[in-house]
């Protein structure tokens, strides 16, 4: 259903009276929008907006993504419902792809980019990117369109890059067409959902204008309320501050989580009733932040301004260090057994950044890995979820194999579903006792010391499962929120 240039006259968003007449003209698929990006988040995206309008063309840069779209098909996997809306709405011809942006841009009206700003070496923001797709998008901008960043980037980005670049490369002047930002606020595994109305929708622009069209477009796709903010630029401190809030209370956890052989004490039970208070809501320690989100949202504070940040700082520091403090308590637990860490054999579990998603970006499991060869054990590793190991240096495993060879240590990093089902007597034992560490507090941790392992679990254990509570169960047990 996409329409070329002439064949839309009118048909626009920004600079448009008459709300009620915008919003039909919107679900009839009388204003195209294109989508820049059909990644994990793009395609939920594109497909749900496809399916509110009707007239969506979606642009991506590799050529499979497009050939799949086209066919019906989504190359995202695990996200429950998006097989059926990709195939619906290509069937349907609401949704088509291209991996030429700018044929893209020559048909939208509506622009919506969401691509991914990383991070480099240094720790500074890469518009390289969004700078390209901003370019694309200019080569077809006409008046009365709207331009959206859907993608996380540092405040000001929208005001002070996107528009001013826009301007330049169109030839348009300011009020001619709008720029807003609505940040994504979707996870892995939910995008559906969360797009449909799981949560608020932010949106706020460069003036009232982009604010009030980009508002219309999302009262038109989520059940949720839309939030109108005063600017583009608190839109995209929205999200970030959503990141670093994460990033910060994780940081708290993990210092936690340090006292528990001081104290003496299951720090997770500590967390948890402490969270009974509604004014106190304090994450669950772990081995390390992962993903291509929470590790790096602080960086667009800390780099691009000149105002000090060293809480922030702090706490990247402290989940930083979270993979070397996992392998300093496994290194622990095997003195304690007379067991060098260089001579051992080591089992890690789950190797993606999180249960049932498919990415492995700063995944604390890189750094485990790492660091574990480096002391000069031998490491092994498996992870249901992934079909490639190259970034990994570890030998990668079935997870049905890790009962044909003897272990010195295991270490849950990742807790998938399916490691629920490991028999835990079945696994031989190199020399010795077996040294588990569970980084999540996943295990049930009186089935893997029954076995006859010692368990060591982050954040809970004082001593490798050793000690009793008041009530004569094994000390250590107690769940996280």
């Amino acid at each position: 259903m996409t329409d070329t240039r002439a064949e839309r006259t009118h048909r626009q968003l920004y600079g448009v009276e008459h709300s009620d007449e915008l919003r039909e003209s919107l679900t009839s698929g009388a204003i195209p929008v294109a989508v820049y990006g059909l990644g994990k988040m793009g395609l939920p995206l594109a497909a749900t907006l496809a399916e509110t309008t009707g007239n969506v063309v979606g642009a991506d840069v590799d050529p499979a993504v497009v050939d799949a779209v086209n066919a019906g098909e989504s190359h995202v996997k695990r996200e429950p419902g998006l097989d059926e809306l990709v195939a619906e709405t290509v069937a349907e011809g609401a949704l088509t792809a291209t991996a030429d942006p700018r044929e893209a841009a020559a048909a939208g009206a509506v622009h919506v980019v969401i691509v991914p700003t990383p991070i480099t070496d240094d720790h500074e923001p890469d518009y390289s990117i969004l700078d390209d797709v901003v370019a694309d998008v200019a080569t077809g901008l006409e008046p009365g369109d709207l331009v959206i960043v859907e993608c996380t980037v540092p405040p000001r980005t929208a005001a002070d890059r996107v528009r001013p670049a826009l301007e330049e490369a169109s030839g348009l002047e300011r009020g001619e067409f709008g720029v807003a930002v609505c940040p994504e606020r979707t996870s892995s595994g939910r995008a559906l959902e969360d797009i449909r109305g799981a949560y608020p929708k932010v949106v706020g622009g460069v003036d009232e204008e982009s604010t009030r069209a980009a508002a219309i477009l999302y009262e038109a796709l989520t059940n949720a309320a839309v939030i109108r903010v005063s600017d583009a630029t608190t839109a995209e401190a929205v999200k970030v501050f959503e990141g670093v809030y994460r990033d910060v209370n994780i940081g708290l956890a993990n210092e936690l989580a340090r006292f528990t052989d001081d104290l003496e004490i299951d720090v997770r039970e500590a967390i948890e009733v402490a969270n009974t208070l509604p004014y106190c809501d304090i994450h669950e320690p772990g081995p390390g932040v992962g993903g291509h989100c929470i590790p790096f949202y602080p960086y667009f504070l800390i780099d691009p301004f000149e105002t000090d940040a060293p809480l922030l700082e702090a706490a990247r520091t402290v989940n930083d260090s979270m993979p070397a403090f996992t392998v300093a308590k496994l290194r622990e637990e095997f003195a304690a057994e007379g067991v060098d860490l260089s001579e051992t054999s080591i089992l890690l579990l789950g190797l993606t950044y999180r249960p049932g998603v498919e990415e492995i970006r700063a995944s604390p499991s890189l750094a485990i890995a790492e660091q574990l060869s480096g002391a000069g054990a031998t490491v092994y590793g498996v992870d249901p979820l992934l079909d490639s190991f190259e970034t990994f240096d570890l030998e990668a495993l079935a997870l049905e194999a890790v009962y044909d060879s003897p272990f010195d240590g295991v270490v849950l990093v990742t807790p998938h579903e399916e490691f629920q089902s490991i028999r835990w007597a079945d696994l031989e034992r190199e020399s010795g006792t077996l040294v588990v560490v569970d980084g999540r507090d996943a295990l049930e941790t009186e089935a893997v010391a029954g076995a006859g392992h010692r368990v060591y679990t982050l954040g809970s254990d004082a001593s490798g499962g050793d000690r009793e509570d008041a009530s004569g169960g094994d000390y250590g047990g107690g769940r996280g929120v």
